[in-house]
């Protein structure tokens, strides 16, 4: 009996805690699923040619992804304009990609965000001959090397000569590959040429030493800073590239842009926050590259930058900069921390279905047993109907053998103890109809 009992009890509770479970467990698929979906195991960067500043800076992220179980695969690239470019295709796979400052448009940034300046990349305008060059203005009916065509260089020099008057139709614009800028100028081929390059970088090197070949030191740096907001303005000291040698003979004023890593704003927030932290893993504490060669324009924790003068900064990047990596993160590793975050952001999911789940299951289940002693009422108020109409002894006689019924099943209602008090008042208006049909039968 009291196994019965025990079952139908169990019966009960599981038909209303499975359907609660179920809606749990499916609230729970859907906010892991769709409202925060676990991060993808590989994060593509776009980098530039293998060798470049930007592809050994990409190689010193990936053992940061390593160390926390995610795949970082680096593609070479033509440049910044081609990562640009691959940044806003959405059929290229790329995540995220180097981009030189001041080649974005107001179209280019359009769902894109930054996650900080990274490096300087100096404006370098070497000129042949011996008559000092201090301005850009200079060179109108000049043979002027602008950097490969459809690069960065190229781009950002079209643009700055433009400003300064300085266009096809007034001097002659050569696209030439960076490398060749040193033959060309001391043969006397070309009589400037522009280029955006690493300081440390071997063109630059053999450019500073090449006889007859000069830098310019712009006068009006300051000028260009505040008409470009993503220029800044920079002093290459006398002597600081080679003390022995006195190269460069002289301090000279530089522009410069700056390279920024951008992401898509569909990343996901977890990578976008790891790669915030190899950013600052990177350049932060550090003045050396990954070649152990001093970076003679940066300082340490100058990058990366907690702004963008050009894209729509990451709140998720932010974040690193002003607090390091997440708590969870500095403990367990990766992987376990994105789990706990997924499950804390899906309690905001489930806690609206849980409160009326868990108010209302206690008063389905008083409903269901409260119905089954109502259906049995229900029965005995139809008997007792139907006592009213009997006319002979046997008919009533029948009705009594009916209510005994009524009693058998009662008896083997199996009823928690909690409505125990509404089964003894079943049984005892059951007894009383009984009276009632027995003295209608002897009379």
């Amino acid at each position: 009996m009291r196994s019965r009992f025990v079952h139908f009890q169990l019966r009960d509770l599981l038909l209303i805690m499975v359907p609660v479970l179920v809606a749990i467990a499916a609230a729970t698929w859907f906010t892991f699923r769709f409202a925060h979906p676990a991060p993808p195991e590989t994060l593509v960067l776009s980098a530039s040619a293998a060798g470049s500043p930007y592809y050994r800076y990409a190689e010193r992220y990936r053992a940061v992804f390593e160390r926390n179980g995610v795949k970082l695969e680096i593609r070479e690239s033509g440049g910044s304009l081609a990562n640009l470019k691959s940044l806003s295709d959405p059929a290229s796979g790329v995540d995220a990609a180097f981009v030189q400052g001041g080649l974005a448009s107001s179209n280019d940034t359009r769902g894109l965000l930054s996650l900080g300046r990274v490096a300087y990349e100096p404006l370098w305008v070497f000129y042949s001959g011996s008559t000092p060059l201090e301005r850009l203005t200079a060179l109108k009916g000049k043979r002027v090397l602008v950097g490969p065509a459809g690069s960065g260089t190229s781009s950002l020099a079209s643009r700055l000569l433009a400003a300064n008057g300085i266009t096809n139709e007034t001097a002659t614009l050569i696209n030439h590959e960076l490398p060749d800028y040193v033959d060309l100028l001391a043969k006397g081929e070309a009589d400037a040429g522009l280029l955006v390059l690493a300081p440390e970088a071997k063109t630059i090197q053999r450019l500073l030493r090449t006889p007859n070949v000069h830098l310019m030191s712009f006068t009006n740096a300051d000028a260009y800073a505040q008409r470009f907001p993503f220029l800044s303005h920079l002093v290459l000291r006398e002597g600081v590239v080679d003390f022995a040698a006195d190269v460069p003979p002289n301090d000279s004023t530089l522009i410069s842009t700056t390279a920024a890593v951008v992401v898509r704003d569909s990343l996901h927030p977890a990578l976008v926050n790891l790669l915030a932290q190899a950013l600052q893993e990177v350049h932060g504490q550090s003045t050396v590259n990954a070649d152990g060669e001093v970076q003679l324009f940066q300082s340490a924790g100058e990058f990366p930058t907690a702004n963008d003068p050009e894209f729509t900064f990451s709140d998720e990047a932010r974040r690193v900069y002003r607090s390091g990596a997440p708590l969870l993160q500095r403990y367990v590793p990766f992987w376990v921390a994105t789990t706990v975050d997924r499950l804390m952001i899906s309690l905001v999911v489930l806690v609206p279905i849980l409160i009326p789940l868990l108010r209302f299951a206690p008063q389905i289940y008083d409903w269901r047993i409260r119905r089954r002693i109502i259906h049995w009422y229900g029965e005995l108020k139809r008997l007792e109907a139907a006592a009213k109409s009997a006319s002979t002894s046997e008919e009533r006689t029948a009705k009594l053998r009916e209510l005994e019924t009524i009693e058998a099943a009662v008896d083997n209602l199996p009823i928690p103890l909690g409505f125990a008090d509404r089964l003894y008042q079943l049984r005892q208006h059951i007894e009383l109809a009984r009276r009632r049909l027995t003295f209608a039968a002897r009379f």
